[in-house]
């Protein structure tokens, strides 16, 4: 395993920010930090890279301890942090050109920030930048050194729909190229897009770890098919079908919850009766059902207690 924590914990005074939490992470994997703000996801991915000495358990990153070994972690790991700040005099190519002469190999500037849309930004000022350009410099100096991880806490956060999508197409890229990347996220379709496997965390504690859809399925499984009858139809020809738990009536509509196969389910059984289903829509139970399920509450609630005091 690339990361692998154990037992992890962390409190301010009176305040357990996280309470025996242990995950792994494999290489080459896109691995997302879940939870709402709050959780522990920040503190988390800190005392990760070593920016906060865990009070217990086991961290090691690529074999290395980050409380004594941040000089060599910090040359193979690249940080995003869901918040920081850079002089506001300099230029953003001044920035670039500074980070960039920290590594022996670093990315290629231009490649990146047309990647991020800031290549028309090189010679504006850090402080005339929109926040959402702010995060994807941010972005660019995680990578700009070609780490071997790559943490990235909230990278889209004030990013407008279009530059979100290209940030997650440029993360893929990046994974493709052999990086390893622990995605911080309270957004659950960036993480069902982006994520391999996740760990859902909640009041600093695990809560769930598997792929989107292991996670999905503790939900319960859910799925629903909405559908436009070609003609009317005894419900209980749907119902006593073990794959269907309930239908409604919208209208010239219908919804179908289940679980399974539910879709051929419902459209066979109806064939069969000599009724088509048009107008199809389907949906399933998300990461965000699957936090609800588990947890009692949204993922975008915010705790009264933030990560750090």
């Amino acid at each position: 395993m690339v990361i692998e924590v154990e037992h992890l914990h962390k409190a301010y005074g009176s305040t357990v920010a996280v309470d025996d939490l242990s995950f792994a992470i494999g290489e080459d994997e896109i691995f997302g930090v879940l939870g709402p703000n709050g959780a522990g996801k920040t503190t988390t991915v800190e005392c990760v890279i070593g920016l906060r000495t865990p009070d217990a358990g086991r961290i090691r990153v690529l074999g290395l301890d980050p409380a004594t070994d941040r000089a060599a972690l910090h040359a193979v790991v690249g940080v995003q942090l869901q918040s920081s700040a850079l002089p506001d005099k300099l230029r953003v190519g001044e920035i670039l050109d500074l980070y960039q002469s920290f590594y022996q190999r670093p990315a290629d500037i231009p490649e990146l920030v047309e990647a991020l849309g800031l290549g028309d930004k090189q010679r504006a000022y850090y402080k005339t930048l929109s926040g959402g350009q702010k995060q994807r410099l941010s972005i660019a100096l995680a990578l700009i050194g070609r780490p071997r991880i790559a943490v990235l806490d909230e990278m889209t956060t004030g990013l407008d729909p279009q530059a979100r999508r290209d940030t997650w197409e440029l993360i893929q890229n990046v994974r493709g190229h052999g990086v390893t990347i622990v995605l911080v996220t309270h957004f659950m379709d960036e993480a069902e897009r982006l994520c391999d496997r996740a760990a859902l965390i909640d009041r600093g504690r695990l809560v769930a770890l598997g792929t989107p859809n292991e996670l999905a399925e503790q939900a319960g499984g859910r799925k629903q098919v909405r559908f436009l009858p070609s003609a009317a139809f005894d419900d209980q020809l749907l119902l006593s079908r073990p794959e269907v738990n309930s239908l409604a009536h919208q209208g010239r509509h219908v919804l179908v919850t289940g679980s399974g196969d539910l879709v051929n389910a419902v459209t066979l059984t109806l064939a069969s009766a000599g009724v088509t289903a048009h107008d199809i829509q389907m949906s399933s139970a998300s990461l965000e059902d699957a936090f609800v399920a588990l947890t009692g509450r949204h993922a975008h609630d915010e705790d009264e207690e933030g990560d750090t005091p």
